[in-house]
């Protein structure tokens, strides 16, 4: 009989502070403690987002939360690209790393530089002949061959034997970079860079370039 008189007693409005407390303490509850943390920040934005549009009453005030919700909805988007950015560069072979786990000859990437520089593929046709010069140098004993060697590691080594050749060969390592890791559009430019230092280093002699 008591149930059924608390059932007709009419609402009692606690007010949104004393709701506040009430649901504060039922998330202390064991159930509530296991949550994930994102679902807790799921929870938390969404109870932001509740008391911006409960803040903005009025005209101005609805306009004021309107621009707010904007703004921090804008932020989180650039927050999750620039995550998911570095999650794609965390899954590639890692930076200014040369090869990219085919084998292949020194004619091979030229081969393939010549055909996607004809395809308008700059950026690729970039990518192989830096893989080709990095080949033939290691072909001709010019420098060791090393897994895993990046570009500028490649630079450093192959000036040391050919110093003359150094600045070039640091400059192809920095377009390398740019277009492979730094998302840089490949060009005609770079790629016919990347070229001519390929050819001037197919007669390059170890012997000719060390100095007395």
């Amino acid at each position: 009989m008591t149930l059924v008189l608390r059932l007709l007693d009419p609402p009692v409005d606690i007010g949104r502070d004393e709701a506040q407390r009430e649901v504060s303490g039922e998330l202390l509850k064991s159930g509530y403690q296991q949550e994930s943390l994102i679902d807790r920040l799921w929870r938390g934005f969404t109870q932001l987002l509740g008391d911006l549009m409960d803040a903005g009453s009025g005209v101005t005030g609805g306009v004021v939360s309107l621009i707010v919700i904007v703004v921090i909805l804008g932020v989180l988007a650039a927050l999750l690209l620039w995550a998911l950015r570095r999650m794609s560069r965390g899954r590639g072979a890692g930076e200014g790393v040369v090869f990219d786990g085919r084998e292949r000859t020194a004619a091979e990437h030229r081969a393939e530089a010549g055909r996607l520089a004809a395809e308008g593929d700059w950026t690729r046709a970039v990518q192989e002949r830096l893989r080709a010069i990095a080949r033939d140098l290691e072909e001709r004993a010019i420098v060791s061959p090393l897994p895993g060697r990046t570009a500028l590691e490649l630079a450093e080594a192959a000036g040391r034997a050919l110093p003359t050749h150094a600045a070039g060969l640091l400059s192809a390592a920095r377009i390398f970079d740019d277009v492979t890791y730094g998302e840089a559009p490949g060009t005609r430019e770079a790629y016919m860079t990347l070229t001519a230092l390929d050819e001037r280093l197919q007669t390059a002699r170890v012997a000719l370039e060390t100095p007395a």
